[in-house]
């Protein structure tokens, strides 16, 4: 039976790998990087990757990082909006680790009405 961390472990492989055309591999190192981010499910859409703490859609997405024109990242939460600004990925993806929804756990299997409250 395949389980949800097997689920998010095959797609981070595949971005981590094989993705380069659709990411920055840098980007994708960063936020795996960060052991809580890594048990969240990786989705790329326009060049920027989303984390979700579910495998289907619609998502239930974290704080994203968005490049900023000039250089640097913006961190950017849905319903709050901007988070800070900051000069690496790596700044970046710690920033989104530190403001993950309170209790959020792995990514389960199914869409963002089967994640827990």
């Amino acid at each position: 039976m395949t389980t949800a961390a097997d689920i998010v472990a095959a797609e981070w492989r595949y971005f981590l790998e094989e993705a380069q055309d659709l990411i920055n591999p840098a980007t994708v190192r960063a936020a795996y990087a960060q052991p809580r981010l890594r048990e969240l499910f990786p989705f790329v859409s326009h060049g920027t990757l989303y984390l979700s703490r579910c495998t289907g859609l619609p998502g239930s997405f974290v704080p994203v990082v968005y490049s900023l024109v000039g250089g640097g990242f913006q961190v950017h939460a849905r319903c709050v909006g901007s988070l800070g600004e900051v000069d690496t990925v790596e700044e970046a993806y710690a920033l989104v680790a530190a403001n993950l929804p309170e209790g959020c756990g792995p990514a389960v299997i199914g869409t963002a009405d089967d994640v827990p409250g």
